[in-house]
């Protein structure tokens, strides 16, 4: 038995998503697609406690929460606008914002904010699978004004982002971003080593950071870049996503903090790899979200302000 089917319209999702119990309905399918089994005992057989939406398991008496462990754990909105959230994130081709989300589902904007940055920490599944075959791999800047850069690789007030995008023939196929502090040799072969399968070819500029990575278990082959007009040529599908990615974001979101960008990037990293399905991207974040990530909370989503 496989995860549930997904509506193919938005009268079929109002209808289907019509309360709370019909979501609960759905997410446990998701969460658990073979039938429910205890997570310490592994066996099947358990009784409901409804008034405490529990399910407790017969043979040694663990109690069970659909949302336990998930981003949606001791959540105080409803389920109904926690699914209307993922629908709109996942089926609105240019995405969605904070302020959107507020007014269409008349939030507060904390409580919009919050929710779309636990839906985009859903995102990230750490068990994904790394990049191979033939991958591209390239740095941009993002933000901040474009006078000063030294040699186009000092930082100043830009964000560095590294990117690796598969190369399938003609298409660009699964692609990663990463914030980078610099782009020294440590940090953009780090980015090769964590997102890229051992043996890929690596397609790379010229710049020498990228040359340890030849002996790193990667075959490199590095290419002359030249003017700078030739970046696109020599490394088209990289360079491609980054213009898509530096058209979303101040299109969609009108500026994003340094402190913040690394969960904007994963949102679009995600949208990007199911582009040509985004209806099953809601179901699979719901998936990845009653499966492998614990509860965000408030205090998680602004540690990086308050340790600046």
């Amino acid at each position: 038995m496989g995860r549930p089917d997904f509506p193919k319209s938005l009268k079929e999702f109002q209808a289907r998503f019509r309360d709370d119990e019909a979501c609960r309905t759905y997410l446990a399918a998701c969460r658990w697609p073979e039938g429910f089994r205890c997570s310490r005992c592994e066996q099947a057989e358990v009784f409901a406690l409804p008034r405490r939406r529990l399910w407790q398991c017969k043979t040694c008496g663990r109690q069970t929460s659909l949302t336990a462990g998930t981003v949606l754990h001791r959540t105080r909105l409803p389920l109904t606008v926690w699914f209307w959230a993922t629908y709109l994130m996942t089926t609105h081709t240019p995405g969605l914002s904070a302020v959107q989300l507020q007014r269409q589902l008349g939030l507060s904007y904390e409580t919009a904010w919050a929710l779309l940055h636990k839906l985009r920490r859903a995102m990230v599944r750490p068990s994904r699978e790394a990049l191979k075959e033939r991958v591209e791999v390239d740095e941009t800047y993002v933000g901040g004004p474009e006078v000063g850069l030294k040699g186009g690789r000092q930082l100043l007030d830009k964000a560095l982002i590294v990117g690796a995008v598969e190369v399938r023939g003609t298409a660009a196929g699964r692609v990663r971003l990463h914030v980078v502090p610099d782009a020294s040799a440590r940090s953009l072969t780090g980015f090769v080593k964590h997102y890229v399968a051992p043996g890929a070819l690596i397609l790379t500029d010229g710049w020498g950071a990228y040359a340890p990575l030849a002996t790193m278990g990667f075959r490199h082959r590095p290419r002359t870049q030249g003017p700078a007009e030739r970046a696109g040529k020599i490394l088209p599908h990289i360079h491609r996503v980054f213009g898509n990615l530096k058209t979303w974001l101040p299109g969609t979101h009108h500026g994003v903090g340094h402190d913040h960008l690394q969960a904007y990037l994963d949102e679009f990293t995600f949208r990007f790899n199911r582009r040509r399905t985004p209806m099953a991207a809601f179901q699979t974040l719901l998936g990845l979200a009653s499966e492998v990530h614990g509860p965000t909370t408030y205090e998680m989503l602004y540690a990086s302000e308050s340790t600046r």
